[in-house]
């Protein structure tokens, strides 16, 4: 087959950007395949420890660097952006009442791995009409640096936070790729504008962003509610709050979400069995109605045991109640080991109020009811 000439691999970029918003991709952008001075990040980053329990980001290693590994002969990565700030975000509604449990807004809705996953297939089939192709979609399901890659791609810099930060759009969206074994045009990097701001850094309830662009995993709530899978650190739980799922105060705080876009798509729109609902109510569930209630959910992952376990923990930081601590004496005889250490250590909360929780909360909820883009 004759190589296309370096005209029509430039009509052929601006085609599959055209069929890639048509799929509902809000961005596509083209990167080459050297993230070799990310590599070095990453290195780092796992020398110091700082993925926690996720083995499987030393286990794949600088393969996260190097996409030709994962596709052979590939030449260029596509990237992706998929808005999903939901309509109804409710975001100081639920974190201001400490009875509710606060669930990542990218977790209310259909898990997003398959749905971007599908399009980018379709994206690569569309590709493959015009000219004969290898290609392969990856949505946070393989070792690759998508956020490394957005950034090449000019999808947008990446924030203090470590997320893509995009002027247009903030940071309230998926990054998904499609590696390539053609040698399309590549897009040019836009210049980073976080410039002195640090509020993500300062609002971390945690701290775990210890310095500029450096998460340590081990604090990060986001870690600790769906990656780790043993007892949450003790000292860590009064500072989780009521999140029981993920964490965006870091987004929530970010100046540049004032421009975040409201999803277009029905399936990030929140479920209303997990939306502002009480913590006593999500507690009770048993193991069928959590399986039930979480299909197609990104939440089903982390397992019924470490859903209880969190909202265990959040429980221990609500408001004393004697509703509470009837609801955790109820499901301390029959709970797991795991379960039963954060119970009893949240009955000792609620029965010692007050505790310090949230040290930041407030300033965070009147920053988001100042920045938020208009119905959130």
């Amino acid at each position: 087959m004759d190589q296309p000439s370096e005209q029509e691999l430039h009509l052929l970029a601006e085609n599959i950007k055209t069929w890639g918003k048509a799929l509902g991709f809000q961005q596509v952008g083209i990167s080459d395949v050297d993230l070799a001075q990310h590599e070095e990040h990453l290195k780092t980053w796992l020398g110091k420890g700082l993925h926690g329990q996720m083995q499987f980001m030393a286990e794949h290693g600088t393969k996260r660097a190097r996409p030709a590994e994962l596709l052979p002969g590939t030449l260029r990565v596509i990237s992706v952006r998929m808005d999903y700030l939901p309509t109804d975000a409710g975001f100081a509604k639920t974190l201001s009442d400490k009875n509710k449990g606060y669930i990542s807004r990218y977790a209310l809705g259909r898990d997003y791995h398959k749905l971007l996953r599908q399009r980018l297939k379709k994206l690569g089939e569309k590709i493959r009409t015009e000219i004969p192709v290898e290609y392969r979609p990856f949505v946070d399901s393989a070792p690759v640096l998508e956020h490394a890659i957005a950034e090449k791609a000019g999808i947008g810099w990446t924030g203090k936070h470590s997320l893509t930060l995009n002027r247009d759009a903030g940071s309230w969206f998926f990054l998904g790729e499609l590696f390539i074994n053609l040698p399309l045009p590549v897009d040019t990097p836009v210049e980073e504008q976080c410039g002195s701001c640090t509020a993500c850094i300062t609002i971390c309830p945690t701290q775990a962003i210890i310095e500029p662009y450096v998460v340590d995993a081990k604090r990060c709530i986001s870690y600790l509610t769906i990656e780790l899978k043993d007892a949450i650190p003790e000292a860590l739980r009064p500072l989780i709050g009521n999140r029981i799922y993920g964490c965006d105060d870091c987004q929530l705080i970010c100046p540049w979400n004032r421009f975040a876009q409201l999803s277009v798509e029905d399936d990030f729109q929140p479920r209303q069995h997990l939306h502002h609902q009480e913590l006593v109510d999500l507690f009770a569930w048993d193991e069928a109605t959590f399986l039930k209630n979480t299909e197609g959910s990104a939440i089903r992952r982390i397992g019924f045991e470490r859903w209880q376990r969190n909202i265990a923990v959040a429980l221990g930081n609500a408001p004393h109640a004697e509703e509470i601590i009837h609801a955790l004496q109820a499901r301390l005889a029959g709970a797991s080991e795991l379960v039963a250490e954060h119970i009893i250590w949240s009955l000792d909360q609620q029965r010692n109020k007050p505790i310090v929780t949230d040290r930041l909360n407030q300033r965070l909820i009147r920053s988001v009811q100042k920045a938020l883009p208009r119905d959130a």
